[in-house]
């Protein structure tokens, strides 16, 4: 089927121009194509102080950076090959021109101009050419045009190569970009060989040409960390590092550092030509741990010393094989926490910081800030994490602990956000156990009375003053809030009742203002059943709202043990002792003493009494922290901790009462003891000689 002519209006039409630009004008204009954004940018990374790092948002010049950096790069690669030592670099008081100067080789004289003013131009495109033993060579140039992009976008770009092996220098000035090109005539040199190379980079392509000496310094610093042995001077100043990216760890933290592995690992292949090469990843991975910390997780990372600023695949694999090989460990302790672990519970607060070495590493594009998937790389990631991490988890057992602890207080904070919708709804709930204070403007003076029993607020309904006193009855002891989840506790009835009441949300701190009473008193029977009813209350109000405590809201009132009646008026005594002293007071005629052995047994009169008091006890908070750890050793799981304080207590009150008792009356009690002892015990072998005579005696009368 033939193609149908397109009707146009007038004869001729205008044609695309079509023109060929050279490289010059290609770099210059599309900088951003080889060296990424000229434009200033915002960069999440980290900046050196004196003796560690802060992590933080800088501006960053992505292109103006990266051109500086190629020419350092060009120093490590000479440094992998073995010919570096050294490195020097100026940066002017303006900050508008740059020296970089290494130790090594040089290359040929005749080849500066080419290196420096064409693309496709160096000494590292055999992706799978093999050094003297057999390796393949690893560096951090391989499209033969970052240099030379350098040189084509700066005003000035004078190079001084000072070659080895013919033992000549010859100084190379490209001017604009390389449009003009003039050189000194070669002749011997004395002294180190090496290439030097000045740079003042152009107007016309990066408008701003000051470099930020901060993030030039730590580019250099960067590099003294990835390559330990050699050194970097930095106008005037000398980084050398001997453990490498470990020292940059421990510059994070020098407590929360920790070294996973820094190993080498061999692969092997058969290249185009079917001929076999070897080649070398060196892999060193540390952590930095901070328990305190919520924060997300953190990498510093390196790829043949480049900053992969965007990750790849070596941060995700690391990371995930990190995670999983945790997770497996803690799987058992998961399930009886009955908790599931997601990856934050393992990576919070954690730094990493990964260096890897390798051939032939390939990037996203040419900034190299983000490193693409790798065969050999993966297999040589697994290898290493397997190897180490056995080791890294005998020394960390405590933070395997605080894993699971942070799944915890996940879950539990899961559960309070819940918590809180519900109780939402059950504060709006009719409470029918409580017998409330009628007062309604003022609620800051009403008062809650939580009783033990049913009988108890029937004595409270008929002595309390019904405007401003409340009452509400449990049964029985209430629940252990430590050994229960949220759902339980608000599933309770008597603790929805209460929170009701009071108008208290689980997760959601106690607002004095809102509430509908400022007192909640604790009213138990004064018997060891009371007393662990209002522990239970304690730990109830000061899991979930602890600042209650800090405005003295909670109280405890101590219900009478004794009602005496006198010719007067009756006088209640709260224990033994307070009753003696009453006995022995001859101004008072006790006509009869009567014992409450519980709420229900008191009296109207002594209900006043109890109720009519302006103050009760306080339960005061002195140390937040000590008081945490004395509810979960008394109402935890842990029995083991309970065993423990009642041990101390016993202990200490007998070396009180040793203190108390002088020595040579107690020897003396002590040996009048042992000797009724041994008596008690003489005088029951002696009764029991005899009734074994007896039945003897009778036994053998009966058989006669």
């Amino acid at each position: 089927m033939a193609i149908k002519e397109v009707k146009r209006k007038s004869k001729k039409v205008k044609e695309a121009e079509i023109e060929a630009k050279d490289q010059r004008w290609h770099c210059r204009n599309r900088v951003t194509l080889v060296f990424g954004s000229n434009d200033v940018e915002d960069l999440d990374t980290y900046i050196y102080t004196e003796h560690s790092l802060k992590f933080k948002t800088v501006e960053f010049h992505q292109a103006k950076s990266k051109a500086i950096e190629e020419i350092l790069d060009n120093c490590i690669d000479e440094f992998y090959r073995g010919h570096v030592t050294e490195v020097r670099t100026t940066l002017s008081e303006d900050g508008e021109t740059v020296t970089i100067q290494d130790n090594g080789i040089g290359f040929p004289l005749g080849k500066v101009p080419m290196v420096y003013s064409e693309f496709r131009t160096g000494s590292k495109f055999k992706d799978q050419e093999v050094d003297e033993k057999g390796y393949l060579h690893r560096t951090l140039g391989q499209n033969g045009l970052g240099a030379a992009a350098t040189c084509l976008t700066s005003d000035e770009f004078i190079v001084t190569v000072k070659h080895y092996n013919s033992k000549k220098e010859q100084t190379f000035k490209f001017l604009d970009g390389a449009l003009k090109i003039n050189k000194s005539r070669p002749k011997p040199f004395k002294g180190a060989s090496g290439v030097k190379i000045q740079i003042k980079l152009a107007k016309e392509v990066y408008k701003n040409i000051k470099i930020d000496k901060d993030l030039l310094e730590k580019r250099i610093i960067d590099l003294a960390y990835n390559n330990p042995g050699l050194k970097f001077i930095f106008n005037g100043t000398t980084y050398l590092y001997k453990k490498g990216l470990y020292e940059l760890a421990q510059r994070v933290s020098p407590d929360g550092a920790q070294l996973i592995g820094d190993d080498k690992y061999t692969f092997q292949g058969v290249n185009v030509k079917k001929k076999k090469y070897k080649g070398l990843i060196d892999l060193n991975v540390s952590v930095v741990l901070d328990p305190r910390s919520e924060e997300r997780e953190k990498f510093i990372s390196f790829v043949n010393s480049t900053p992969t600023f965007d990750g790849g695949f070596h941060h995700d694999r690391v990371k995930r094989l990190f995670i999983n090989i945790l997770k497996d460990k803690l799987e058992r302790e998961a399930k009886k926490a009955k908790v599931a672990l997601v990856d934050n519970d393992v990576l919070a607060g954690m730094t990493f910081v990964i260096g890897v070495i390798m051939p032939n590493p390939r990037f996203e594009s040419q900034t190299k800030r983000k490193l693409v998937r790798d065969t050999d790389l993966e297999k040589a990631i697994e290898q290493f994490m397997d190897k180490y991490m056995k080791k890294f988890i005998r020394n960390n057992k405590d933070y395997l602990e605080h894993i699971i602890e942070r799944a915890k207080s996940r879950v539990r904070f899961n559960a309070l956000k819940d918590a809180s919708k519900k109780g939402r709804k059950q504060k709006k709930q009719r409470v029918e156990k409580l017998l409330d204070a009628n007062e309604r403007k003022d609620r800051s003076q009403c008062t809650l009375f939580i009783c033990e029993g049913d009988s108890a607020i029937g004595g409270l309904r008929s002595a309390r003053n019904k405007l401003y006193q409340g009452g509400i009855a449990l049964r029985g002891k209430p629940m252990n809030v430590t050994q229960a989840t949220i759902k339980d506790v608000l599933n309770n009835q008597e603790f929805s009742d209460i929170m009701a009441s009071v108008g208290l949300v689980i997760g959601q701190p106690a607002i004095m203002d809102e509430l509908r009473y400022s007192k909640i008193v604790f009213l138990a029977d004064s018997d060891v059943d009371g007393g662990h009813i209002n522990t239970l209350l304690t730990n109830f109000f000061f899991t979930f709202w602890p600042e209650l405590f800090e405005y003295g809201c909670i109280q405890i009132a101590k219900a009478p043990l004794f009602e005496i009646i006198t010719n007067k008026e009756p006088i209640y005594a709260e224990s033994e002792s307070e009753l003696e002293k009453y006995k022995k007071d001859k101004s008072i005629t006790i006509k009869e003493i009567q014992r409450n052995k519980g709420l229900g047994e008191m009296s109207a009169e002594a209900f006043k009494y109890v109720l009519n008091r302006e103050e009760y006890t306080k339960i005061t908070v002195e140390d937040l922290a000590e008081a945490k750890n004395m509810l979960h050793t008394c109402f935890g799981k842990d029995t083991q901790l309970r065993k423990d304080l009642l041990l101390d207590t016993e202990s200490y009150t007998q070396g009180e009462s040793k203190k108390a008792t002088p020595t040579k009356t107690s020897k003396k009690t002590t040996k009048k003891k042992t000797t009724k002892k041994v008596a008690k015990k003489a005088a029951k072998k002696k009764v029991a000689k005899k009734a074994t005579k007896k039945t003897t005696k009778k036994k053998a009368s009966k058989k006669k």
